[in-house]
């Protein structure tokens, strides 16, 4: 029972820091795991980021020394795996652990243990991976941290070329965690199939849920056949078998075909979850519904099934055959449509709104931006001519960070801003969140843009190096001068949070003026979420309570 006179909480603030961390660690409690995720990915964000630094300044100038490369490759191995599987799956993870449950009128998940364990199995396989650079010094002095690649393609993967136990650590760390995120998987379908509140039908369902749930079923989908390649791995590693050892029979392009049909519908796993924060946030800064609600629905299950056939577009030049180069050139142009139209949705959504720019919606709308350009280098590298001039050059990887910075991290950017004051009851600084949103803009341009050039240029990706002769050293250093601005960036946001709680500044329970039911409960929201069942008549429940007059409802 909270006292009205406060003596609850000044009681709760004056606990000894071990019972607080207590209760952290034995939570079930799905804010509190929410929470826990998206901090621990944002740990593993700086991580991965301090290895891209180092990376950078390695390749800011021509013949370079500052690492070694070995040292190169091993960070940029962990830097691809740290931020594909320990920073964008646990963040998209949490907020929607935070938000779903709170959204539908649910006091919890489906399966409360479940949540908690499929947590601690993620935060075990991220740090079985950062042991090794602790645990791998022994056999063969092999050196610390896996040098594979955050494919690790065969048959470099094998023991014959990897052979100490670093890529053992690579396996191990994300079959842990992936146990981690089907188990979330499995939770997050069951809470939006079975605890919706009354009066929360499929067609009144928040977009954000209906995102959630085609990418649970995209992880169900994919995620065992990585599982299943990693386990064969291990039998070709520690039990003799040669499944892709090539001299005794094996294939190492099975390797592929596993690893990108998890590999490229994985982007969807990340970024639709970045369109699902843009689905909430734009309508609500816009003073307007979400444009086609259902046609965004059957979009984004559209791309469910349609990025299921497009793994291989990542093979154009292993000699599949034109059959096949046909087939999934087709199938990654068709899967832009979908994509597409949610951009059409999100800018008619924004038409004739009354918008305010407020530090969500500032990185929504430079969300919009950069996913179309990374949908249009998409759509160019679907051409399997184009894709194979510039297979494994700089174009490449200026497109998947384009996709997954330009697209992902800006929508995960806003939804920080935009769900921090559920979370913790308090206000960022709308200042340091205005500094943290330009200068990260601008560093990520500098940096991402010129990648382009780089890679027209025929610079390859993966390369520790480069001859002064190339033509690229100017690139590369304009490259590795962004990134300073991009750290720089990261630290008005670390300095916000920090603020929000030297100086807080109450939120209130609804800052934002939104319509969906996380902000009808009190921030942050209680343990038990609501004190009664919410009933709900339309898509905007806040709207029908905030003006009975003019019910939301009437226009379904």
């Amino acid at each position: 029972m909270v006292a009205i006179d406060g003596s609850a909480e000044r009681h709760a603030s004056t606990r000894p820091w071990t019972d607080v961390l207590h209760d952290w660690v034995v939570t079930v409690d799905h804010k509190k795991l929410g929470i826990m995720y998206v901090t621990s990915g944002i740990v593993f964000f700086v991580i991965a980021g301090l290895e891209a630094v180092a990376m950078r300044v390695q390749l800011a100038a021509a013949n370079n020394d500052f690492l070694s490369p070995e040292v190169f490759n091993r960070l940029f191995t962990m830097h691809g795996t740290t931020m594909v599987f320990l920073v964008g799956m646990p963040i998209i993870t949490g907020f929607a652990n935070f938000v779903l449950p709170l959204m539908i009128g649910a006091r919890d998940m489906a399966f409360p243990r479940l949540n908690a364990w499929g947590f601690w199995m993620f935060l075990f396989g991220g740090l079985i991976l950062h042991f090794s650079y602790l645990g791998s010094m022994g056999l063969y002095g092999a050196g610390s941290a896996p040098d594979v690649g955050w494919f690790a393609y065969s048959p470099l993967a094998g023991k014959a070329f990897s052979r100490g136990n670093a890529t053992d650590y690579w396996v191990l760390g994300i079959l842990v965690s992936g146990f981690g995120s089907l188990s979330g998987a499995v939770n997050m379908i069951a809470t939006a199939f079975t605890m919706r509140c009354k009066g929360m039908t499929l067609r009144r369902m928040p977009l954000l849920v209906w995102m959630t749930l085609v990418v649970s079923f995209l992880m169900l989908l994919v995620l065992p056949p990585l599982t299943a390649a990693q386990v064969m791995l291990l039998f070709d590693r520690f039990l003799g078998a040669h499944f892709f050892d090539t001299q005794s029979g094996g294939d190492a392009v099975l390797w592929q075909h596993f690893f990108w049909f998890f590999g490229h519908p994985e982007v969807y796993i990340l970024v639709i979850p970045g369109f699902a924060y843009a689905s909430e946030i734009i309508p609500v800064f816009s003073r307007k519904v979400i444009f086609g609600y259902a046609v965004m629905v059957a979009a984004t299950v559209s791309i469910g099934f349609v990025a299921t056939a497009v793994w291989a577009h990542h093979m154009f030049t292993v000699g599949m055959g034109k059959g096949l180069n046909i087939w999934f050139a087709a199938m990654t142009m068709v899967v832009g449509i979908p994509t597409g139209i949610k951009l059409f949705n999100w800018l008619a959504t924004m038409y004739g709104g009354r918008i305010r720019f407020r530090t969500p919606m500032l990185f929504c709308t430079a969300f919009l931006a950069q996913f179309l350009i990374a949908g249009l280098t998409g759509i160019m590298l679907a051409a399997a001519p184009f894709n194979w001039q510039l297979s494994d050059s700089y174009f490449v990887v200026a497109h998947f960070h384009y996709v997954l910075i330009g697209g992902l991290l800006m929508t995960i950017f806003a939804a920080i801003y935009y769900w921090f004051p559920k979370m913790t009851g308090l206000m960022l600084s709308e200042t340091l969140g205005r500094w943290h949103f330009w200068v990260f803009i601008v560093g990520f341009q500098i940096s991402f843009a010129t990648m382009h050039i780089q890679g027209l240029l025929g610079m390859p990706r993966r390369i520790y190096t480069y001859p002064a002769d190339r033509g690229w050293e100017v690139w590369n250093f304009i490259t590795s001068a962004g990134v300073a601005f991009q750290v720089a960036g990261v630290v008005f946001l670390v300095l916000a949070i920090i603020q929000a709680f030297r100086r807080p500044q109450p939120a209130g329970d609804d800052p934002w003026d939104a319509w969906t039911l996380e902000w009808s409960t009190s921030s942050p929201p209680p343990a038990y979420n609501f004190a009664e069942e919410p009933e709900v008549h339309s898509r905007r429940p806040l709207w029908d309570l905030k003006h009975p007059e003019d019910p939301d409802w009437k226009y379904e």
